[in-house]
């Protein structure tokens, strides 16, 4: 992460005498305890030059959704009134934030109270997270995961506020709990100047922030140059413009008007008939996990891989994907990485709430390199030719045979069957995505739009393989 708001959550299941377990607040005490060891944490780090910002989790009685409570700096306290006004009252002209919290849960019982919003205390929500999407209650990456808290509900959705009239901008974030910056949870953007808490802080601020599903796309997006979260005038027409550049191959960008499509920019079928010789970029995806289900093997929980990857050419970028602890990026030169990974079966964290299983952890590699030259990928001293050619066809998955055949004969002996589920079944595996050049993820649109009334323009990217991006909107106010 370039940044980290970490997000201290003070509550616990509680015991009551008649055994049911309720959520509850720990002791002021133990709170205060843990917020002065958060507080020299993050001291510490920023005085190391890492943006880290102090924040925790408010709930309140649960009529006016949660709500993630961030500082810009590192010297106010934790307050836990009942509602959010008076939460938004008791920090008013502090630079204090609170980021509305997988908004589209049921009114009342802890999703977002719109009636209540205010928002120079919360210029933006949250879209994405763990939980799923709380955009609408109609679209796809339903709020399926935490299912304690219920189905989402169109009443208090991301896009209810826009219609509310509210300036929000949009993030994602990840919930985790027991693991920061969980790759499968979302992440959030911010458009700063730097890295500086303070340039962080204005991004935050101005609403220049998007948030991603999974993988960091990046999205640069503007009416009339403005850029994403501003608020502008404009006469009868506007210029919209945006870049993005994917992380594999974008099928489309949704440009939203008032929440409701627009136009649909179709990227997929502009590249895929380009010819491709001589040097080229492209950027794929290589994943590690899968292995023996616990059933079977139960104290097969735990793999760790050592691996490099080197390319008759140049490695541009190299995005972690990682789902827990125990990942190590070695070393990147021009020509090689090194890493070594720790997959898990589960997280076994203990925690209630806790990440879902996690299966696979990996990279995704942009490389500058000739379309027939071969990389290698070497794997526990196995090594696996990688022609780029190949590769720009088609994924392939390779498994670990040898180990899976030696984990079966020294646990049950001498296996016959006429498939080889047995041990395909429980093989550790290596996918090897598929390579997608440039011209499939990185690409410029502009065009002219009308503006008839006030309005807010905003846009929703999809790739191929259903990583999506949110911006934050461009709220346009129309000259009289």
């Amino acid at each position: 992460m370039d940044f980290w708001p970490i997000a201290y959550y003070p509550f616990y299941m509680r015991p009551t005498e008649c055994g049911l377990k309720v959520e509850d607040r720990y002791e002021d005490e133990l709170v205060r305890q843990d917020w002065e060891y958060i507080r020299s944490f993050v001291n510490q780090v920023n005085r190391e030059h890492y943006p880290m910002f102090m924040g925790y989790e408010w709930q309140g009685t649960g009529e006016d959704g949660d709500h993630n409570v961030f500082f810009l700096n590192n010297d106010q306290d934790q307050k836990h009134p009942n509602r959010y006004q008076e939460l938004a009252a008791a920090y008013e002209g502090e630079p204090v934030i609170g980021i509305p919290h997988h908004v589209a849960y049921q009114p009342g019982s802890r999703g977002k109270n719109w009636s209540t919003h205010i928002e120079a205390f919360s210029p933006f929500a949250e879209i994405y997270s763990s939980h799923g999407s709380s955009e609408n209650d109609d679209g796809p990456l339903p709020m399926t995961r935490h299912i304690h808290m219920g189905p989402r509900t169109g009443e208090t959705t991301y896009e209810r506020g826009l219609e509310l009239g509210y300036k929000i901008g949009a993030i994602a974030s990840g919930d985790n709990h027991s693991v920061p910056a969980v790759f499968e949870h979302g992440s959030m953007c911010a458009l700063a100047a730097d890295n500086a808490k303070e340039a962080i802080w204005d991004a935050f601020a101005s609403r220049r922030v998007y948030g991603v599903s999974q993988s960091r796309i990046e999205v640069d997006f503007s009416v009339d140059d403005a850029c994403m979260g501003s608020v502008i005038e404009t006469g009868d027409t506007a210029r919209l413009a945006f870049h993005v550049k994917g992380t594999g191959a974008v099928d489309r960008v949704e440009i939203l008007r008032d929440n409701v499509l627009e136009e649909m920019v179709v990227h997929s079928g502009t590249w895929e008939n380009r010819p491709l010789s001589g040097t080229i970029r492209f950027k794929f995806r290589v994943e590690f996990g899968w292995g023996p289900d616990t059933r079977v093997y139960p104290d097969q929980i735990i793999k760790e891989w050592a691996g490099k990857l080197k390319v008759d050419g140049k490695i541009l970028s190299v995005e972690k994907c990682w789902n827990n602890f125990g990942q190590e990026l070695i070393s990147v030169t021009d020509d090689e990485c090194d890493f070594s990974l720790t997959t898990y079966q589960s997280t076994a964290t203990g925690k209630w709430m806790g990440p879902s299983n996690v299966t696979t952890e990996g990279f995704i590699f942009e490389v500058e390199a000739d379309a027939d030259s071969t990389m290698y990928l070497y794997v526990d001293g196995a090594d696996y030719p990688l022609p780029v050619r190949e590769l720009l066809k088609s994924s392939r998955i390779e498994a670990l045979w040898d180990d899976v055949r030696e984990l079966t004969d020294t646990t049950w002996g001498g296996v016959t069957h006429y498939r080889d589920d047995p041990w395909w079944h429980n093989a550790y595996k290596i996918k090897i995505g598929r390579a997608y050049p440039e011209s499939s993820y990185d690409f410029d649109f502009s065009k002219e739009i009308t503006v008839e009334d006030d309005c807010n323009i905003r846009l929703r990217v999809w790739q191929k393989n259903l990583d999506a991006a949110w911006t934050s909107p461009v709220f346009i106010k129309k000259k009289r």
